[in-house]
């Protein structure tokens, strides 16, 4: 061995040895003995694990666990959380198995790192699936128990303190996954330390120059500022003092990531970040803050709209604070934050202070509670999720939170994320009530479901007894417990709507061959549905009915003597002549064109759109000859005699561009019973203008007496229906 690789492998014994050393002695602070040897015996059951496993570093494979480990014990984590810590990667990098934990430590410890341990590696998924789905299996172990997260985001921060040596496509999409992920979930935690660090390293990691740039530009600036902040904090500490409030006040330092972001959406320089002097007051009590608030209002004036009271309407992660902007000396602004002792330990570790503050026992479990409140609408949600991805997606908007506080009628406070709409407080009310909801009053005045909520306001939802949730909804509404309800209902109510249609469609078909339904045994069904590969008959009429599966097909495979041949529509010379009767309400899985907008009267074809149901033309429809042509996805229908409501269609109106033109016709539109759901301006010039309206008509007859009217009107000079 030369002398240059024996010396590399000392410094590499001599750092383990260090971290172990610095490990134990944190452990001797707070644990007893038997608890502090089980830590060791998991260090050097760990090591044995991970013999010859060395990180890209170059330092044992070890080292890292360890460095989690003792991060965790600074925050004073209990012996089976630091027993996970270091063995958390045992299961997923050696051949240790979980079931081998347990034996040798216990069943706590062994779930635990099952929670952090990633899932196996999955066949034909990409890697943001992949991460998808670990991130789900995380959240629904937190559920179970909430150290998971706080070993992972232990782990994360190490990962990303030692990045250092990975290539730049690989560091930017671990940095990427942390400030989406694992950075909000500190946040959420209320673990504002952790979240900071993150942040930080991820920007430098993302951006090393700008983070380079930007580092030195606030040192410098921090120079140049030192006077005036020395000045400001002299001024406030007198006024305490001379009011007899033992305080203590600090210049509240920036982090590097949130200028960055204020600089990026405000688009100013960092001169104008900085021009705020931010600070902080830390007194013992509720009352006190609320007194040295009125202090620092007398001592500088406060700008009007830049106070929040956190204290009295705590944040979704349980943070507390007074925070205010005041005019202080020359003009410039000063950002104080007002809060107690405790607030502030609260604030910097969150949920962790479970383990580290034991004695604020009461607030420890405000934030215990608060986490797993959270933790169970996510459960919600991810029951509710279709796949990972979009589990992550729904994650993302849940973890970006400003909040508004809004009223119940009975006076209740409901917390919203900035931006959410009426819907989004129907949802967070009551599934049920979101789902029903029709409209609502803001201070008993009535508003659209789509109008966005400030604080402060009362809000009132108007049911309907058959109302069900709009697809539309889904582009307004922000919360991710709104989105996957009404994602949720529109799938059940779309495969309620398959499975009815597809069962209507299949009995045509079969009584075009003079069969019932009812004459197909189970037998033949059951022998269709292994042929085809599908579970349930409910599952096929389901297919059938979202164009899936071919009605005549099926019914003809259904009814000819060997099940197992296959049929092909092009083979038979005609199919059924008998056409579905429709009546335009059927739903989500019978939609009507809007290229031609056809209403009852209509002559019309039905055009099988795979996965979505049929959508139905207008026969002289400028698409229809496109749709003849594939003969397998087309099939006659027609109006119903109970085919009633109002349908859109669409006019071309030409009137004389004079004042209240438009006002007359649409005044003649309401007085027929219609009502009008667009005008768009085609054309204008300065005697003629061409409109584009989509109106409601009951059928044919109706739409000709609105026209017919219209055209009586001096002002109009020509209309026509648009049919595609």
């Amino acid at each position: 061995m030369t002398a240059s690789k024996s010396e590399s492998v000392m410094s590499i014994e001599l750092l383990e040895s260090q971290l172990v050393a610095r490990l134990a002695n944190t452990l001797e602070n707070y644990l007893d003995a038997e608890h502090v040897a089980q830590c060791l015996r998991a260090y050097e059951f760990g090591a044995a694990a991970h013999k010859g496993q060395f990180r890209k570093s170059g330092e044992s494979y070890i080292c890292h666990p360890v460095s989690v480990a003792i991060s965790l014990a600074e925050i004073r984590m209990d012996a089976d959380g630091i027993t996970a810590a270091i063995l958390h990667d045992v299961v997923e990098d050696t051949e240790i198995s979980k079931q081998e934990i347990a034996t040798q430590f216990n069943n706590e410890v062994a779930e635990l790192v099952d929670g952090v341990t990633k899932l196996s590696k999955i066949e034909n998924q990409s890697h943001a699936e992949a991460q998808a789905e670990n991130v789900r299996k995380m959240f629904l172990a937190m559920a179970k128990d909430l150290r998971v997260i706080i070993v992972k985001l232990a782990d994360r921060l190490h990962n990303m303190e030692t990045l250092g040596v990975m290539q730049p496509p690989k560091k930017r999409r671990i940095a990427r996954e942390t400030l989406d992920i694992y950075a909000p979930i500190a946040n959420r935690l209320g673990m504002n330390s952790i979240r900071h660090k993150l942040e930080g390293l991820s920007f430098e990691a993302m951006y090393p120059w700008r983070y380079a740039v930007l580092s030195h530009a606030i040192k410098k600036a921090r120079g140049n500022r030192r006077k005036m902040i020395d000045t400001i904090e002299s001024t406030m500490k007198a006024r305490l003092e001379h009011a007899a409030f033992p305080c203590d006040v600090a210049g509240r330092e920036k982090n590097i990531y949130s200028i960055y972001k204020k600089m990026v959406k405000k688009k100013i320089p960092l001169a104008d970040v900085f021009d705020v002097y931010a600070f902080r007051i830390y007194c013992d009590d509720v009352d006190a803050c609320y007194r040295i608030l009125g202090m620092m209002h007398n001592l500088y004036k406060p700008i009007p709209g830049r106070f929040k009271d956190y204290i009295a309407l705590p944040k979704e992660n349980g943070y507390q604070s007074l925070h205010s902007v005041l005019i202080g000396p020359y003009g410039v602004p000063i950002e104080v934050q007002i809060r107690t002792h405790e607030m502030h330990r609260m604030s910097e570790s969150g949920i962790a202070a479970h383990w580290l503050y034991k004695s604020d026992y009461d607030k420890n479990r405000n934030f215990q509670a608060l986490a797993n409140e959270w933790l169970k609408d996510l459960l919600e949600i991810q029951k509710s999720a279709g796949d990972s991805l979009e589990f992550i997606d729904n994650l993302k908007i849940d973890l970006f939170p400003q909040e508004v506080f809004v009223f119940t009628p009975n006076g209740a406070i409901i917390k919203l994320p900035r931006g959410s709409t009426i819907v989004d407080f129907a949802y967070a009310v009551h599934t049920d009530l979101g789902n029903s909801c029709i409209s609502a009053k803001i201070d008993k005045q009535l508003i659209p479901l789509q109008t966005q909520l400030e604080s402060g306001v009362t809000v009132e939802i108007i049911r309907g007894e058959h109302a069900r949730p709009n697809p539309l909804w889904l582009n307004y509404v922000v919360t991710a417990r709104a989105r996957t309800a009404i994602r949720n209902r529109l799938k059940h109510i779309e495969e309620k709507e398959a499975h009815s249609l597809g069962k209507r469609l299949l009995e045509n078909e079969l009584s075009a061959m003079n069969i019932q339904l009812a004459q197909i045994s189970d037998d033949r069904i059951s022998t269709l549905l292994k042929v085809m590969g599908i579970k349930t008959f409910e599952m096929l009429l389901e297919d059938i009915g979202l164009g899936n599966k071919m009605p005549f097909l099926v019914a003809k495979q259904l009814t000819q003597n060997d099940v197992n041949t296959h049929v092909k529509l092009e083979d038979e010379t005609k199919k059924q002549n008998r056409p579905l009767m429709i009546k335009g309400t059927e739903g989500m899985v019978v939609a009507l064109a809007k290229c031609c907008r056809p209403i009852p009267g209509d002559a019309i074809i039905g055009f099988f759109n795979p996965g979505k149901g049929i959508v139905v033309h207008q026969h002289d429809c400028r698409n229809h000859a496109l749709i003849k042509k594939k003969q397998n996805n087309w099939l006659d229908v027609d109006w119903g005699d109970d085919a009633k409501g109002d349908f859109a269609t669409e006019i071309r109106i030409e009137i004389l561009n004079q004042r209240g033109s438009l006002a007359t016709v649409a005044a003649t539109i309401s007085e027929l019973e219609s009502n009008i759901e667009n005008v768009t301006v085609v054309e204008q010039d300065a005697r003629v203008c061409v409109d584009s309206i989509i109106l409601t008509a009951q059928n044919r007859t109706h739409l000709a007496k609105i026209m017919r009217r219209l055209k009586e009107l001096s002002i109009v000079l020509k209309i026509t229906r648009i049919k595609g």
